[in-house]
């Protein structure tokens, strides 16, 4: 009788121990559930990302760039002149170092530009300007003088009193572009540098109050003939409130 109820009572507890085991199994088996609920959630969001989005972001900035790095090369002011790249009127450094490279260049176009667009361009081949006798060209005709095969006379020679009969492109030679100004030249503003028997007359013509000059100078180009080679080269500007417009180019050398 004894073994009896202690068999019954081993029964009883490995039963409720059964039913214990059987209810945790379910718990244990809702965790499987969320696994693919999870990997649904996440598998989205990884795949969305704004790749497609950043390429118009890039096309627009390139695109605005282009623009704002654009031309501004061809403004000119309300007096018709050149400006810099920010739509501003150069200084007359700047102004003669344009007007200078596009002399070397023969870049008559460019040294058209520049031309006053009322008062034309003097050519003095010393430094008497004669405002007689000088030769004066307006933008259009400057523009063309470098292929211009016409014969003109451009005052006289100091000393021998001949003629200077020449064209364009041989005047050009001779009392324009006669030494490499821009790579060997002093450089001033506003200040005469070179100084011959010519008289000059430059502040007179082109009085200080209206007009500034830059002169390209070299002392001399053969050591053993002592500076009598030296040259100058003035170009004369009529100042139109920031504006600077070009009306005198003037030769000066040593002479007799």
């Amino acid at each position: 009788m004894y073994f009896a109820k202690k068999i019954g009572g081993l029964a009883l507890i490995a039963a409720m121990l059964w039913l214990t085991a059987c209810s945790g199994t379910p718990e244990a088996g809702t965790e499987p559930k969320q696994t693919p609920e999870h990997s649904q959630e996440q598998t989205p969001v990884q795949t969305q990302k704004p790749i497609p989005e950043q390429a118009p972001e890039q096309t627009s900035t390139a695109q605005s760039a282009a623009t704002t790095e654009s031309p501004q090369e061809t403004e000119t002011s309300s007096t018709g002149q050149p400006q810099d790249l920010e739509g501003l009127p150069p200084s007359v450094e700047e102004a003669a170092t344009t007007v200078i490279r596009s002399i070397k260049n023969k870049d008559m176009k460019q040294l058209a530009a520049w031309v006053h667009r009322d008062k034309g361009l003097r050519f003095s081949p010393y430094a008497y300007v004669d405002t007689k006798n000088d030769l004066v060209f307006t933008r259009e005709e400057v523009e063309g003088l470098m292929n211009d095969s016409t014969k003109r006379v451009w005052r006289t020679f100091a000393g021998s009193g001949d003629l200077i009969e020449l064209t364009f492109a041989d005047y050009y030679k001779r009392f324009v572009y006669d030494a490499d100004f821009i790579q060997k030249a002093e450089i001033a503003v506003n200040k005469g540098l070179g100084q011959g028997t010519t008289i000059n007359n430059l502040n007179e013509v082109y009085p200080k109050e209206q007009y500034d000059f830059v002169e390209y100078h070299i002392a001399g180009i053969d050591p053993s003939v002592e500076g009598m080679d030296w040259r100058s080269l003035r170009l004369v500007f009529e100042k139109i409130g920031e504006d600077h417009a070009l009306v005198g180019i003037i030769h000066d050398q040593w002479t007799p």
